[in-house]
């Protein structure tokens, strides 16, 4: 989410936060170490009238504040953070320190990430894991079995789901109908096409874009995930990655070309510079379904008039599979420590599947019921050209499965090693040693096993 939309805790929150002030935002306490079999996990001693403490993202905020306002008879206590956007770390690092008190974690967490079961599905120094198991008894099977197929994947660790998507993310082809017809080009349908399009546009219309590489997202799941790039994949303990495999090579290729040819710029999408300098000059752009909400039909933000802007099939190599890349999609977590879990259960299918979570949804919702109902109201909005459901619904189903879920961000080394680099001249095909080093070395760090 765009840094000005971000609300932090009153008390700061990094890894030198003082642990006082963090315990006091939650009455949690440990587990009894007992496992109630209703749940699968052991748990503390509850309270049916104790608060709730819930951490959200700003752009969470609002349906938690709606879950507020419809349950009365819950005591809420809402804290905004980052969201652990961009691979903070700051969920693992906030529930660490609770860990070593042994009391003050929040009962339910919103995270942007989807890889943080890796390690909260996880005891840790003999603390119980953080997240509690979701399919043990403590959600109804019929409540489940309602998402997306393959939505809650991620978050599954040895059969047992330990968080709930909030949302998909796949990457859809955005365009600009107006653009297009104006300038009288097609709307790409491979990277090769996308690239052929990237120097007709620099030749006869220079200013005008079909991207950016600024944000660390957008380079790593938009491009490489979207390009079968096998940079990030994990087998068991064993994390690889390879920028020497064709569909790497590929597509570092295509961004450095239409880098230099100034049809991808280095700006942040969420940048006031961006939005200023190119919001009526992006014909196309490869994004998340959530730009639909986040950027297009933002006030604050690109703020696209109606009729212009659409979705296509994403892109894809010509011959090969047609898949795309995710950016995202929010996890909602459950602590296992929570003093009331009727209240935790009772949140967390407002969140999810009320009409309330339709209507306050900036993409795509991970729930099936939900998500016929977002793209049904999107669709008959009139603010999309052409058919948006049909893209964002292939979309949905495309999303390449050879991407791993390690505990730790594609994000992280893209924003070191690359962001810089290309600021200060270099290409990505330049800076590969460097990003692929640190990618590494964050996988060590990790405690993973590491394979060229």
């Amino acid at each position: 989410m765009a840094a000005q939309q971000r609300r932090h805790f009153t008390r700061t929150v990094g890894a030198g936060i003082a642990l006082t002030g963090l315990i006091a935002l939650t009455a949690c306490s440990g587990a009894t170490g007992e496992v109630n079999s209703d749940y699968g996990f052991a748990t503390a001693e509850q309270s049916a009238d104790g608060a709730i403490t819930v951490w959200v993202d700003a752009a969470r905020e609002p349906i938690a504040k709606a879950f507020e306002a419809d349950n009365p008879d819950v005591k809420l206590n809402i804290e905004t953070y980052d969201g652990n956007a961009g691979g903070s770390g700051s969920f693992q690092t906030k529930v660490a320190l609770f860990d070593q008190s042994g009391e003050g974690w929040p009962d339910v967490v919103f995270s942007t990430q989807t890889n943080d079961a890796s390690w909260a599905a996880k005891e840790t120094n003999g603390v119980q894991a953080f997240a509690a198991p979701l399919n043990q008894g403590f959600l109804d099977e019929d409540f489940l079995d309602g998402f997306t197929a393959g939505a809650n994947d991620p978050m599954t660790v040895d059969g047992s789901v330990y968080g709930l998507r909030n949302d998909l993310a796949p990457v859809v082809l955005w365009y600009n109908q107006a653009l297009l017809d104006q300038f009288g080009y097609e709307i790409p349908q491979t990277w090769e096409d996308y690239e052929a399009l990237s120097d007709k546009l620099a030749a006869e219309h220079p200013g005008y874009i079909l991207g950016s590489v600024g944000d660390s997202f957008v380079g790593t799941y938009v491009y490489y995930w979207g390009a079968q790039a096998p940079i990030f994949q994990l087998d068991g303990n064993t994390f690889t990655s390879d920028f020497e495999d064709e569909h790497s090579v590929a597509m570092t290729d295509m961004l450095d070309h239409m880098v230099d040819n100034g049809t991808l710029v280095q700006d942040s999408v969420f940048s006031a510079g961006f939005v200023e300098n190119y919001a009526d000059k992006i014909v196309a752009m490869p994004g998340p379904a959530w730009y639909s909400g986040a950027l297009f039909q933002n006030p604050d933000s690109l703020n696209n008039p109606a009729g212009e802007i659409g979705a296509a099939d994403p892109l894809y190599w010509d011959g090969q599979d047609e898949v795309t890349g995710n950016v995202g999609g929010g996890v909602w977590y459950a602590s296992s420590h929570s003093t009331n879990l009727d209240a935790v259960k009772k949140f967390l299918e407002y969140v999810i599947a009320s009409d309330k979570a339709v209507e306050l949804a900036s993409g795509l919702p991970a729930y099936d019921a939900a998500s016929s109902q977002w793209l049904d109201t999107q669709a008959s909005s009139g603010y999309f050209a052409g058919d948006f459901k049909a893209a964002v619904e292939k979309a949905a189903g495309s999303v390449w499965s050879g991407w791993g879920y390690p505990s730790f961000s594609p994000e992280t080394a893209y924003a070191a090693v690359v962001v810089p680099g290309l600021a200060a001249g270099k290409t990505i095909a330049d800076l590969v040693p460097d990003w692929h080093t640190q990618i590494l070395n964050e996988a060590q760090v990790q405690g993973y096993e590491t394979a060229e």
